[in-house]
């Protein structure tokens, strides 16, 4: 599974595509220019059981922490993934 990112300047997302189509997208709203928001994680059907949505937060976490950015996690998703993962809460400041 390659995880790719897309970026406006202000929002952006990580997704990862399956025969073509995107399957999973982790999206993000920059706060300022410290601050990355993830707002949604979604994984289709066809994707779920993979860890997928686990992926992209991790592509996040790992996106943050390369350009000295902070993560709020307002996604419910996203925040249990890190709440969970010892090694992510370094990027939650």
């Amino acid at each position: 599974m390659d995880i790719h990112r897309t970026d406006n300047g202000r929002k952006g997302k990580f997704f990862i595509e399956k025969d073509g189509e995107e399957a999973a997208e982790m999206t993000y709203t920059m706060a300022g220019d410290t601050r990355m928001i993830i707002d949604h994680t979604g994984v289709e059907y066809v994707l779920r059981g993979t860890g997928a949505g686990k992926r992209l937060v991790e592509a996040g976490v790992e996106y943050a922490r390369e350009n000295s950015l902070t993560v709020l996690p307002l996604c419910p998703f996203a925040k249990a993934i890190i709440d969970k993962t010892p090694e992510f809460q370094d990027v939650l400041k």
